[in-house]
């Protein structure tokens, strides 16, 4: 799974190497600690409002999906990845998959390892933080939805919905799967346009965008335990780990 990464480029920078516009009034501090239910950066294209004219954007939303049929929002947690192999078929996921896709710019992702306890120490969960070998962006494949809070009247009203998202997992490549069988898919750049067109619903066409990614060009290095607590931010999170 994927559950907590790192997002630290500028907006601006995002909208440049998308070609995307970014949303007016749309702001989010760079994150090195990216934990569920967090604001996130997602690419997406979703037609103007006015002229109905569909456009590559940079918005933000949640991490972790409601889906639009939920009763309330309080399952996102639970729904923050979604598996390659079905995520064609699952109610919660097969509506977004055929129309509601996005990317999620990444710097990387962190997985645990588990470390026995010994003689002298207690067992603890090591985390690795894993990323591209070129330091490039990984352009995560997600899936996003809107949920309507029937609390709110006003369906004009910002707070009546809720946009969230969630992130694909597919067997990891060999750097990633030593620490952890499963890694966000991260999408080639030839394969953006077809995976944000929502026009684009052929589900079998669509699963043909999801390979393993990366293979052999992904670095993964121990980081600090401070990670471990969503409290914790900034770039010193990067940092490797002292040798033990």
């Amino acid at each position: 799974m994927c559950g907590r990464y790192a997002s630290s480029r500028a907006p601006e920078d995002l909208a440049g190497l998308f070609q995307a516009r970014l949303e007016p009034r749309e702001e989010l501090a760079p994150s090195w600690n990216v934990a569920p239910t967090d604001p996130v950066w997602a690419v997406l294209e979703r037609p103007d409002r006015d002229t109905g004219e569909p456009g590559r954007r940079l918005r933000t939303l949640r991490w972790g999906l409601v889906p639009s049929w939920s009763k309330d929002p309080g399952g996102a947690a639970r729904m923050i990845n979604a598996r390659m192999e079905t995520v064609h078929e699952k109610p919660a996921f097969r509506r977004a998959f055929t129309r509601r896709r996005c990317l999620l710019p990444a710097d990387g992702f962190y997985e645990w390892q588990s470390v026995p306890a010994t003689a002298t120490a207690k067992a603890y969960k090591q985390p690795y933080f894993i990323a591209p070998e070129d330091a490039s962006v990984m352009a995560m494949a997600g899936l996003y939805e809107f949920w309507r809070d029937p609390a709110v009247t006003d369906e004009d009203d910002p707070a009546a919905w809720l946009a969230t998202a969630t992130i694909i997992t597919t067997e990891a490549a060999d750097a990633a799967g030593r620490i952890h069988p499963r890694m966000p898919l991260a999408l080639d750049p030839d394969d953006y346009d077809a995976w944000l067109d929502p026009a684009h619903q052929d589900a079998d066409a669509l699963r043909a965008l999801l390979h393993t990614p990366a293979a052999g060009r992904l670095e993964v290095r121990a980081v600090s335990t401070a990670v471990n607590s969503v409290r914790n931010n900034g770039p010193h999170l990067l940092d490797p780990a002292p040798a033990a």
